[in-house]
């Protein structure tokens, strides 16, 4: 599959948990390539309550900044080297075909009602802000915060759903965030049990609901994304038209700042044992 959308990394070299060097960050770009994906958007942790501390804010996104004109520097120049005469194993240098980037931020909402007014802290600029609460857990009334950014006009994507470890088995934490008016963003490393068996459960669980509108990675710049194992896990099991939506479709709309398609309904079953469900853990970031 071509023309994948990933916007849940951590790419900028040395701003969070993420990639440490700008080396990580080029092999992780080539590691999406190899994949189908194309375009990349970038997210590193940022902490809403930054925006009520100017001075705290600016520092902040000017060290995104400094990482951002790294990154894009080093891919401007990054090169691979390709074997052209297999007899004399003569090669030449070539540009690398690495995704198209863009940048955003994940936002922890450790403050209820940010200023994301700053277009570097949204998706590629946009409307839409990824947006995730502190400690995996979802706290009292968290749906007034996605009522808050719906009210100042942004459109709130609540990464990874299915990891919050306080959900109950009806969900209701997270059908009040749906009602609120968020959209989801499953990683794809829960659908592989890499996360442990709850968010598998939980991914499976919300797939099958039809509460899932987009699929990234969120990767750490360690192993390879596991975008393409999850969404080859989907066509495997009939699920084709719901891995070009989660995948190509609803995140190229969000890019160009379109509301996602619905997904439909769909739950792949979990087929392995509990040894292949290990190895999956241990497989990726």
């Amino acid at each position: 599959m071509s023309g994948i959308v990933d916007f849940h990394s951590h790419l900028l070299p040395a701003v969070d948990d993420g990639a440490r060097h700008l080396t990580h960050s080029l092999d992780s770009l080539k590691a999406f390539a190899a994949q189908g994906v194309t375009t990349c958007v970038t997210t590193p942790h940022f902490d809403a309550s930054l925006t009520r501390v100017p001075e705290r804010l600016a520092a902040r996104l000017a060290e995104f900044d400094q990482a951002w004109d790294a990154l894009l520097a080093a891919v401007a120049t990054s090169t691979v080297a390709t074997t052209t005469e297999a007899s004399t194993k003569k090669a030449t240098t070539t540009k690398a075909r690495l995704p198209a980037l863009a940048r955003g931020t994940e936002v922890m909402l450790d403050e209820p009602d940010p200023d994301l007014s700053d277009s570097r802290i949204r998706l590629n600029g946009g409307a839409f802000v990824l947006c995730e609460f502190p400690m995996l857990q979802l706290p009292p009334n968290a749906q007034i915060a996605i009522e808050n950014m719906i009210r100042r006009g942004w459109r709130p994507i609540v990464a990874h759903p299915e990891r919050y470890r306080n959900l109950d088995s009806r969900l209701s934490g997270l059908a009040r965030l749906r009602e609120a008016g968020a959209l989801f963003q499953m990683n794809a490393g829960s659908l592989l049990g890499m996360h442990g068996e709850a968010p598998e459960r939980v991914a499976r669980q919300l797939l099958g609901m039809g509460w899932i509108e987009y699929l990234s990675s969120d990767h750490h710049a360690r192993g390879a994304p596991a975008t393409g194992r999850a969404l080859e896990e989907l066509r495997e099991h009939g699920g084709e038209a719901q891995a070009a939506r989660l995948s190509v479709e609803n995140p190229q709309r969000m890019l160009a700042g379109e509301p996602p398609l619905a997904v439909e309904a769909f739950a792949p079953p979990d087929t392995s044992s509990w040894w292949q469900r290990l190895l999956k853990r241990r497989g990726g970031s």
